[in-house]
């Protein structure tokens, strides 16, 4: 049986780029996907794809920035799927300048974007498994934030895209901890991969190798780790934040006294091998 067989999420963000790759795995693996992007016409190309493919897939194109246009949004999944049982947040903007260059519109932007828009899907599902799991269903819900390196070390000219980062790392810490006891995870990735986001801020970087080597910046790389954090076998895994390119995965080790899935509280970086 596949990995998600009968599992349905949510992805943000999910009509190109990370989105779209995390889509796409999921719907290999057996999920059910929801293909939320605001730009209409990407989230019916990559929920046409995985049709053709045989999968199950919806676009939806409402705004993750409020409650009541993402309730819309878990609506419409439960309609077509019955339940929700992951939510990935990946949908993101920049608005980057120097700290005091910055207008109020580009903080408020990123804020409500990455920030806001990583709290109100979480709160409404997390209401919806918290009362499911005391009538007593079972629940194995899955949390999926994306944090960035930028949030976890800061970067210079994105000190509003840091601060809204470091903020969904936190978040993530205290998920994991308030929610470990109605059956839900909560982690988070440092993706680091070719999207229209990265390709904008850095080219050169990110550019696809001419002589077919392997490609660290492909999105497709990250998307193994987010469909197994999806599963229901990663039940063991909380309040984890996990930095990923290419071949190559990292954990974050940070401070999570408060987490009864964590041990005790260590600083440091681990790193291994992943695919």
């Amino acid at each position: 049986m596949a990995i998600c067989s009968g599992r349905t999420v949510i992805i943000t963000g999910a009509g190109g780029g990370l989105g779209r790759a995390y889509a796409l795995a999921f719907a290999a693996a057996g999920a059910n996907v929801v293909v939320n992007d605001i730009r209409a016409d990407a989230a019916q190309d990559v929920a046409g794809e995985i049709r053709a493919n045989g999968g199950q897939a919806i676009a939806n194109s409402d705004d993750i920035t409020t409650l009541a246009t993402a309730q819309n949004i878990v609506d419409a999944a439960l309609a077509a799927f019955g339940e929700v049982h992951v939510l990935v947040n990946n949908a993101g903007v920049l608005r980057d300048r120097m700290f005091i260059s910055l207008s109020e519109e580009d903080w408020d932007m990123v804020m409500r974007v990455h920030l806001k828009g990583h709290y109100c899907l979480a709160n409404l599902l997390g209401r919806r498994w918290r009362d499911l799991a005391k009538a007593g269903t079972p629940v194995a819900g899955r949390i999926i934030n994306t944090s960035s390196g930028a949030g976890l070390q800061g970067s210079v000219g994105q000190s509003n895209y840091s601060a809204a980062k470091g903020g969904i790392a936190a978040l993530t810490l205290v998920q994991a901890a308030e929610l470990a006891r109605y059956g839900i995870t909560a982690n988070a990735l440092a993706p680091a991969a070719r999207t229209s986001m990265t390709e904008s801020a850095m080219p050169d970087v990110v550019k696809k190798p001419k002589d077919g080597s392997f490609d660290a910046w492909a999105a497709e790389n990250v998307a193994p780790l987010v469909v197994w954090l999806g599963s229901v076998e990663s039940a063991h895994v909380s309040g984890q934040i996990f930095e990923s390119q290419g071949g190559r995965i990292s954990l974050r080790w940070l401070a999570n006294r408060g987490n009864p899935r964590q041990g005790r509280a260590v600083a440091g970086r681990g790193s291994g091998r992943g695919g």
